[in-house]
């Protein structure tokens, strides 16, 4: 494929300005709706309840929906705006194929040329290459019933090993470190126990602005005399109001929990017969940490000892307590140790699957839980089996009617799919819902692979920085424009509800990835005719897995506002909260509360490494990056919703005055931040809110504005999770004002 050239930065009219556009903002807000649909937000992973107005089949505003349990109403800046997108210049509406004759470099062409162009490619090079030449990568912010469809037709219609998704970013490590102790993926407990918990410990996870509703939750706990703690290099809005602020080192979370566990078992702040009775290799653990003092967990987090000794003493002598985590415990080359040292703390404690006890991961993407349980992470089958079981293998074979050996093995991560893109060994891919080039790290190399592939398929419905290197871009739908479920970060299945129709061609994307099958000839089990058809052939793919779904509903789902799963049958009523006993019993066979053969949860060693890339003499200082309140993943939507991007338009680099003052850097300053990958100009923003050895940038912005042309692509070696969180730079004042900021939105 001849190489394009691309500018990230220029959208010309013919797929509308990329700028913000917020026409229904000038809409009537007293204007008479043609009804009301109840449905959720399609951002975080929190899943509030809304209603979407509809007027002449258009999203016109919201309201409120005060009786759905989890946000009794609340939104937070991103679902009170969501609905401006619906109506935004750049939403596609037709298919597009790539032409570097026309304005845009890409031209209309109709639906079906597209979708047989795109056909034909699969077919060439599957034939000339092999199965797994050609890969998918698929997006957590799809409903439930999509995510298992693309794993269905990744391993059945183009069997094919290389399908992963964008939740590799997301919550893999703490998946991975679940099933390590629990057997089980998912949060142990409704948010409802975050109510009932003496101590709330909240590490690495920025609440107030990525999963704001939650925010209440906690905020409620601390009227009812709770004891919050913080961890976390930057004083987040959480950390403004918390009792107890620990300002770690990024990259350092795993000391911390051996540290506290230390103090726990010096102290005997332990529930022993919990330990004894439900648990196994706490003794290995307790050895491990006997040299994690107060004095080393200080020197190598960073952490006061007084603070140390005063979370340890809150945490282990709490009656009740729960304790969350997110991305800044999760991104990181020894994320899956992270998780594991917070579930010993939990586990030491005895406070797990009873009321106000509880430990929950918060789900980040949408449907981050949900998409990736049921069959398009590269190494897992529907119900969240494993697809190197050959158990497991055969009953999922079974549902989908084919030979267990025509199954393809584990495929790869996504990170790893660029890199065999860079070794010849993958020719085309397909995606749908994923930005890599915004979202992946060291994302040049990214954009470099994007041009290398010898056809490129995109499933968008706006034109994202990664479809602009496509060779076709399919016209696929908004959340509104459908219907499924997703999986919230409390394990709760909810029904998204179809509101209005799809413009132009734009078709649902169930629609398009058999249309695709259909001209392949390859449509068999791809003739469904609504995501209800899909999702009662998941509740028989996922029945007897760890992630059981064949007691669940669309019609059980709106009665009971949700339905937690496992959901063992329709008498069933789920499990709102896990590993408590007498709750469930089909996995572990009556023998205990845990998801493994003998029912016991499993304690983890949990060794500390440093970062995989170090502060030094020539780099020396953190870079992290995250979210802001505003933004929401790789800016896809959220960066054409006016008032959105109004609250947060740049993305800025937060600093320390004394870091500030030691390199002559003012506010709004333009800085060159360098790593051994490469730059980033942006304006400094000096904060008293972060550690003085650490900048912080968000990463929703793409081209010269995307802070992921900085970081590192090192990653977990179990979970494959990228370090975010940690890599090393340089700061320099910027010479001139990049050519960027000519296009600055006016403030």
């Amino acid at each position: 494929m001849a190489t394009i050239p691309v500018n990230d930065d220029n959208i010309t009219e013919e797929f509308g300005p990329h700028l913000a556009y917020s026409a229904g903002a000038r809409l009537d807000s007293g204007a008479e709706v043609d009804r009301l649909v109840k449905t959720h937000c399609c951002f975080c992973g929190q899943q509030c309840g809304i209603q979407l107005k509809v007027k002449d089949d258009g999203v016109i505003g919201f309201e409120p929906w005060m009786e759905f349990p989890f946000n009794m109403g609340k939104l937070c800046p991103k679902g009170i705006k969501r609905y401006l997108q619906e109506a935004h210049p750049d939403r596609l509406l037709h298919a597009y194929k790539r032409d570097p004759s026309a304005r845009a470099g890409f031209r209309a062409v109709p639906y079906w040329q597209a979708v047989a162009r795109v056909a034909e490619e699969i077919e060439r090079i599957q034939k000339a290459y092999g199965n797994d030449a050609f890969a998918l990568l698929s997006g957590a912010s799809l409903t439930t019933e999509k995510a298992y469809l693309m794993g269905k037709f990744a391993r059945v219609c183009l069997k094919t090993a290389n399908i992963d998704y964008n939740g590799r970013l997301c919550m893999v490590s703490a998946a991975a470190g679940n099933k390590k102790a629990f057997g089980v993926d998912r949060a142990a407990n409704p948010w409802s126990d975050i109510l009932k918990a003496e101590v709330v410990w909240i590490s690495g996870a920025n609440v107030a602005e990525c999963a704001p509703i939650t925010t209440d939750y906690v905020w409620q706990s601390r009227e009812n005399g709770a004891k919050i703690i913080v961890v976390d290099p930057r004083i987040t809005p959480i950390a403004r109001t918390c009792d107890l602020f620990l300002p770690v080192k990024p990259g350092r979370d795993i000391a911390l929990f051996n540290g506290i566990l230390h103090l726990m078992i010096e102290n005997d702040w332990l529930d022993h017969k919990f330990i004894e009775e439900e648990t196994v290799g706490f003794e290995a653990v307790a050895d491990h940490v006997k040299e994690w003092t107060p004095t080393k967990t200080a020197q190598v987090t960073g952490i006061a000892e007084p603070l140390i000794h005063r979370a340890a003493e809150w945490w282990g002598t709490a009656s009740t307590s729960f304790l969350m985590h997110a991305r800044g415990l999760e991104h990181h080359t020894h994320g899956v140790q992270n998780v594991l040292g917070a579930i010993n703390m939990v586990l030491a404690s005895g406070r797990i699957g009873r009321e106000g006890c509880g430990y929950a991961t918060i789900t980040g993407q949408g449907n981050g839980q949900g998409a990736r349980e049921h069959g398009q992470k590269c190494d897992q089958l529907p119900g969240a089996r494993d697809i190197s079981n050959p158990e497991h293998r055969a009953y999922v074979a079974k549902v989908w009617g084919i030979d267990e050996k025509e199954m393809p093995g584990p495929g790869v991560d996504a990170y790893e799919i660029f890199r065999k893109v860079d070794k010849g060994e993958i020719k085309g891919l397909l995606s749908i819902s994923f930005n890599p080039k915004v979202s992946l790290p060291n994302n040049r190399f990214i954009t470099r692979m994007l041009e290398k592939l010898e056809f490129y398929a995109s499933i968008e419905f706006f034109m994202s920085e990664t479809a602009r290197h496509a060779d076709i871009v399919l016209p696929g739908s908004l959340h509104e424009e459908d219907e499924g479920t997703n999986a919230s970060a409390e394990g709760r299945v909810i029904k998204i509800n179809k509101a209005v129709e799809c413009p132009g061609e734009a078709r649902q994307d169930w629609k398009i990835v058999q249309d695709i099958a259909r001209v392949l000839g390859r449509e068999k089990g791809f003739t469904f005719d609504s995501p209800g058809a899909i999702f009662e052939e998941l509740r028989v793919a996922s029945k007897g897995g760890y992630s059981d779904w064949s007691g669940i509903t669309y019609e059980k789902i709106e009665r009971q506002y949700g339905v937690f799963w496992p959901c063992y049958s329709e008498e069933h009523p789920g499990t709102p909260r896990l590993f408590e006993r007498g709750s469930w019993n089909s996995i572990a066979d009556g023998k205990g509360r845990f998801f493994f053969p003998d029912g016991k949860a499993r304690f983890n060693v949990a060794p500390y490494t440093p970062p995989a890339e170090d502060v030094d003499q020539e780099y020396p200082i953190i870079l992290t990056s995250g979210r802001v309140v505003s933004q929401y993943l790789s800016g896809t939507q959220t960066r054409r919703i006016g008032p959105l991007v109004d609250h947060y338009p740049e993305p800025r680099i937060e600093m320390h005055p004394r870091l500030a003052e030691k390199y002559g850097v003012s506010e709004g300053d333009w800085l060159t931040v360098e790593s051994r990958r490469g730059t980033c100009t942006l304006r400094a923003q000096i904060v008293n809110t972060i550690r003085p050895d650490t900048i912080f940038v968000p990463y929703h912005w793409g081209g010269a504005k995307s802070i992921n042309q900085v970081t590192i692509a090192a990653q977990d070696p179990i979970s494959k999770i990228p370090e975010y969180k940690v890599c090393a730079v340089r700061i320099r004042k910027a010479e001139a004002a990049p050519e960027h900021a000519q296009r600055e939105p006016q403030q």
